[in-house]
């Protein structure tokens, strides 16, 4: 309900507007009566406007604050588990215990993927882009539950909530293992959630994969870290894409695809090239250099963020998980070293902190992963599998909601007025 009144001005009107108020962050003006008078707002990359209503994630970026239904995202990752969260950003409550477990029990029943899902992945190359791989398969299983797709009936959108938080882990194990060309490994429903996608990962026929603690909890803390993000551009398509009533897995492999741009999903991959170009300690000076040269190209991947104008508050928690993975393995790498050095670099030089150019998530990320055997390419599919559960919550949130109308962003029209067409002939 609208307690305030914006005027504003255009020509020789004044136009009344609601300013409407949530439970935190901006108010908003209420636009949606505005064209009606001869006007539309003009927002590239809707730096300003509000396109939904939602009660799921809040961000304040100048404090550094993301809460996850009003939950701190420390808080989560510190004393939650991954099912946990899914749990509570799908149902807007944290599960008590036998909730808890009948949930795990029904991801965790839900994890193989039909077996046809397998000929799929033959029609692709094997040098093919996981990425590429895994919007055709997220896409291509609404063609398995073709009589469950009634987007009307919620006891239908959970269980394909369920299904998509289920199978992606398996979906992207299986893009990883075709690149490489080892045959695919089925879930196993004695492991954790991480921890069977860390198996189906890195085992073989040949030996059983010995699964460390540090490993396990790390990749847990990084799917809870990247499970939801407010209306960033991946959440945008899939709130856009639901909006025609389009089927739940054309509305997340929409996501997947936008998730795939490099200005979003790909920021932990980028920060890991960047360290390949650096590529020795010795070098990090001449890099650190350049970055303070406001002529040079050159930006330091990793660092700041579009949205947080303090320090990313994922980025406290998981650079705690990636100091233990990296002091668990013990690995001798040079490109980790080099990250580990530019780290604290950055912590410590007063142009950094001056700019608020402090490590993200995106950096201690992207280490966890390398640190792991992950390769690169396979970064983004990991941030989708995440990503997933935040997904199907904004779109089952979006489709509970009265007066939902499709998506129709309107335009500032810059070509030609109305002009005669001339035959080919003249």
């Amino acid at each position: 309900m609208a307690d305030k009144i914006a005027t504003l001005k255009a020509g020789d009107k004044e136009i009344e507007l609601p300013i409407l108020s949530g439970s935190a962050g901006h108010d908003v003006i209420d636009i949606r009566n505005l064209g009606s008078k001869g006007y539309f707002t003009y927002d590239p990359g809707f730096m300003a406007t509000a396109s939904c209503e939602s009660s799921i994630t809040y961000i304040d970026g100048a404090k550094g604050v993301l809460l996850h239904r009003g939950y701190s995202i420390e808080d989560l990752a510190r004393n939650a588990d991954y099912i946990e969260v899914c749990y509570m950003l799908i149902h807007d409550k944290t599960p008590n215990t036998e909730e808890y477990q009948d949930f795990k029990n029904t991801i965790t029943r839900h994890t193989l993927v039909h077996d046809q899902v397998n000929n799929f992945f033959r029609g692709f190359r094997r040098d093919a882009h996981p990425m590429a791989m895994l919007c055709g398969t997220v896409g291509a299983m609404a063609s398995f539950y073709h009589d469950d797709l009634n987007i009307t009936d919620p006891e239908q959108r959970l269980r394909s909530a369920y299904r998509l938080v289920a199978k992606m882990p398996t979906l992207v194990a299986m893009c990883y293992k075709y690149n490489v060309g080892q045959p695919f490994v089925y879930p196993r429903n004695d492991l954790s959630y991480a921890e069977n996608f860390l198996n189906m990962m890195f085992s073989v026929p040949a030996e059983d994969y010995k699964i460390s603690p540090a490993v396990a909890r790390a990749v847990d803390r990084i799917f809870i870290l990247h499970a939801d993000h407010e209306q960033n551009a991946s959440t945008s398509t899939v709130r856009l894409a639901g909006s025609s009533g389009a089927n739940p897995y054309a509305c997340i492999a929409a996501g997947v695809a936008s998730l795939w741009g490099p200005a979003h999903g790909g920021a932990n991959e980028a920060c890991l090239n960047m360290l390949e170009e650096i590529g020795t300690v010795e070098r990090i000076p001449e890099f650190i250099a350049r970055a303070k040269d406001k002529n040079d190209p050159f930006r330091l991947m990793g660092f700041g963020h579009r949205v947080y104008k303090n320090f990313d508050p994922r980025a406290t928690v998981m650079r705690e998980s990636c100091h233990e993975v990296l002091s668990e393995l013990n690995i001798d790498d040079p490109l980790l070293n080099v990250a580990m050095e530019l780290e604290k670099i950055a912590l410590s030089d007063p142009y950094f902190a001056e700019k608020k150019l402090f490590p993200n998530v995106d950096f201690y990320s992207g280490i966890i992963l390398k640190a792991i055997g992950i390769p690169t390419n396979m970064f983004t599919c990991i941030f989708a599998l995440a990503r997933t559960v935040g997904w199907v919550s904004h779109w089952h949130e979006m489709l509970s909601q009265p007066g939902q109308k499709i998506g129709r962003p309107r335009q500032l029209y810059t070509g030609h007025t109305l002009r005669p067409y001339q035959k080919i002939k003249k």
